[in-house]
């Protein structure tokens, strides 16, 4: 399949990117190595292989969640940039 450059300048529309008329060329390789590589990776033969899922059969190996008091805080807090109350203090992320 080959990209045209109406094409790409469509999905950078699409995308909101900004890109220079001199970085057009560059761009349309680069998609075009990435479809000729997903085209490549389609045509694989897959029919006489078993379904798998993952690497291997490893499972999810969960550790008992175990409160630890921490003896030490002043260490623990002497390089943190603000602290208030015995405990970091942190930008508030929420309105």
């Amino acid at each position: 399949m080959q990209v045209s450059k109406e094409e790409l300048l469509h999905i950078v529309n699409l995308a909101d990117l900004e890109i220079n008329e001199n970085e057009i060329d560059k761009y349309l390789l680069n998609l075009q190595d990435i479809l000729n590589f997903a085209e490549t990776v389609s045509k694989a033969p897959v029919e006489d292989l078993d379904i798998t899922i993952g690497a291997n059969e490893a499972q999810n190996v969960f550790r008992k969640d175990e409160i630890e008091v921490f003896e030490d805080n002043q260490a623990l807090l002497q390089n943190a940039p603000e602290k208030e109350l015995n405990m970091f203090k942190i930008p508030k992320v929420i309105n």
